[in-house]
């Protein structure tokens, strides 16, 4: 069974900064954060598999996949963590740091569905859609539904990485399952069970996952942290990735000493 693989930079004794990898795309969508917390030395974590490249079993729960990143942390000698994650990811870390506060120190939420219906990838992958995962018209709809610019920020060869994966019956068959368990997750619940350090950021164009409905229900959180990214869409870590690692390293540089 396919599971998380992670690549581990250890650092001054800080819990690490877990990165967990998204639903069609691998770690490197971190490499901005991952590099500058590395250089500032954070201990730090990405996950190398995108969601949709595990095991059925496990891409089809949120539960099962927050079990399969803390092995990956387990296998690195990782015992404590700020979780950070995107999209289907930003659920399984509000659902690891209720189930584990021991070992979750603290959250990091961007682009998470829940809350509206099912995320809006502006493709269709069924046998019977005209739109394949691959060529110009692929490329252009997974733009037009990840980033606000309305231009890529995807080097063309993790654009063609993610349309090959795509294409694997497998593959597709685990994206349905994951998308299917944020159908049935109850967002409102988990949240209360959360008492660690938490930080939502959003970009205020996230086609996929909009911003308003999760700023409704976070108003009944005021501990937590929102960030609303003006310029961005699903993924500010990527098409705002200053603002983005700026706000993530003073989030866990104010929680430094709490942490260490």
């Amino acid at each position: 069974m396919l599971e998380f693989t992670a690549e581990h930079v250890p650092g001054d004794g800080r819990p690490a900064v877990v990165f967990m990898s998204a639903l069609f795309a691998g770690g490197w969508i971190w490499d901005h954060p991952f590099h500058r917390l590395a250089a500032g030395g954070w201990p730090v974590l990405r996950t190398n598999e995108a969601i949709c490249a595990l095991d059925r079993q496990v891409a089809g729960s949120i539960e099962r996949l927050g079990d399969a990143l803390l092995r990956a942390c387990d296998d690195a000698g990782v015992a404590e963590a700020v979780v950070c994650a995107n999209s289907l990811g930003g659920l399984v870390a509000i659902d690891l740091a209720g189930r584990h506060a021991d070992r979750v120190r603290g959250i990091v939420v961007s682009g998470a569905p829940g809350l509206t219906p099912d995320p809006d990838v502006g493709l269709s992958f069924d046998r019977r859609g005209s739109v394949r995962p691959f060529g110009e018209e692929f490329g252009e709809r997974m733009v037009a539904a990840l980033f606000h610019s309305g231009r890529s920020h995807f080097a063309p060869e993790r654009m063609a990485e993610a349309g090959a994966l795509l294409q694997r019956p497998e593959s597709m068959v685990s994206m349905a399952r994951s998308i299917k368990a944020t159908r049935r997750y109850q967002v409102r619940p988990a949240l209360d069970r959360v008492r660690c350090p938490s930080l939502y950021v959003w970009g205020r164009h996230d086609r996929m996952t909009p911003v308003a409905p999760w700023l409704d229900v976070l108003a009944a959180y005021p501990a937590n942290e929102v960030l609303v990214v003006e310029d961005s869409g699903h993924i500010p870590m990527v098409e705002c990735a200053e603002r983005y690692t700026g706000a993530l390293e003073s989030f866990v540089s104010r929680f430094a000493g709490a942490l260490a």
